[in-house]
């Protein structure tokens, strides 16, 4: 029988002094620097990119608002370039796949690679215990993803500034609304919490599966399933919508749903076209029914016979309130998925 073969002992020998908290620490960072480095560098990589195109952005809006007058074809030209610039970045969906990737090449390996080698038994014999050994890896690799997180959430809350401070113009209205799904989750904490998230599910992942391939697959779709979920279901009613039937909802607003009454009952959510070519004026000689799908004309057609557009919305002033709101439910999760990882570790038969 063998250091690698023996059986672990369930609890620590009372007469072995414990391994201090900051050894265990070294050796977290020893068996893992590779993956922290790689983290580093691809966040450091994209972190030069954003700023490099974050400081040509930040002086194309410079050049365009102090340029006067606003109308004249130069200040145009200047605002369209403006407009023009960076398309792929604006949506924010380029960078979902962030905190998926840092779950599963870092969460999903840290235990389950000394489970698939059996190396866990030897360091269970160390004088560190089952539980102490699960509990250093994951706070200590945690707490870096987490911190580096914040910190590349402040980089793209400056470099999406121009755009909010435009007002949302143009085709960055629905894109850029301030709880839109692309942007919301990269910015103030959401950024920092679905890092975390990710980084537990992946380690819990390990812990079940207890093969790293295997894990980081799995941590992979459940990150997806559960980022979608959210992103299509759950985050739009975190707060209680507001009910308008003004025209003007602003630009930065998260628009939910739109619908027409009539007599203070609904109607129909979309027009249809056969409605509008029945009571609306016929469109111009030689246009196709295409003109009754501006909302202009459709709002303007049907108010005329009585109709009332109704509108859902969540302003973008609640995006802090939303923040605080994932931030939160995300943190316990990363906790409950974390404390259950330990308990699955403490449990475990050698």
């Amino acid at each position: 029988m063998t250091a690698l073969t023996a059986p672990a002992r369930p609890l620590e020998d009372a007469s072995v002094r414990p391994v201090p908290w900051r050894r265990m620490g070294w050796v977290t960072w020893r068996q893992h620097r590779f993956a922290l480095t790689g983290v580093a560098a691809l966040l450091g990589a994209v972190a030069v990119y954003v700023w490099i195109a974050g400081r040509q952005l930040h002086h194309a809006y410079a050049a365009a608002t102090a340029c006067h007058p606003a109308g004249s074809p130069i200040c145009s030209v200047l605002a369209s370039g403006f407009q023009s610039m960076d398309v792929q970045l604006a949506n924010g969906f380029v960078w979902q796949p962030l905190p998926a990737l840092i779950g599963a090449f870092v969460g999903a390996p840290v235990l389950a690679r000394e489970l698939e080698t059996g190396t866990f038994r030897y360091a269970w014999t160390q004088g560190f215990g089952r539980w102490r050994w699960a509990l250093a890896k994951l706070v200590l690799l945690a707490a870096m993803v987490a911190t580096a997180a914040g910190a590349f959430s402040v980089l793209f809350s400056w470099y999406y500034q121009p755009y909010f401070a435009a007002g949302n113009q143009g085709r960055f209205v629905t894109a850029l609304s301030p709880l839109a799904s692309g942007l919301f989750d990269l910015r103030g904490i959401a950024f920092a919490a679905w890092t975390l998230a990710a980084f537990a599910i992946g380690a819990l992942a390990g812990v079940l599966i207890r093969r790293v391939v295997p894990a980081i697959v799995a941590t992979l779709a459940a990150y997806a399933g559960l980022a979608f979920a959210v992103g299509t279901s759950l985050r739009q009613h975190y707060l209680t919508a507001l009910v308008t039937r003004n025209v003007n909802v602003p630009g930065s607003a998260l628009i939910l749903n739109q619908w027409w009454n009539k007599g203070g009952k609904f109607a129909f959510g979309r027009a249809p076209i056969s409605l509008l070519q029945q009571i609306c004026p016929p469109p111009p000689p030689g246009a196709g029914p295409g003109n009754f799908s501006k909302s202009g004309f459709v709002a303007h057609c049907l108010s005329q016979h009585g109709y009332t557009q109704w509108t859902s919305y969540q302003p973008a002033s609640r995006f802090w309130p939303f923040q605080l709101i994932e931030g939160g439910w995300l943190l316990a999760l990363s906790l409950l998925l974390i404390g259950s990882t330990i308990w699955l570790v403490r449990r475990r038969a050698a």
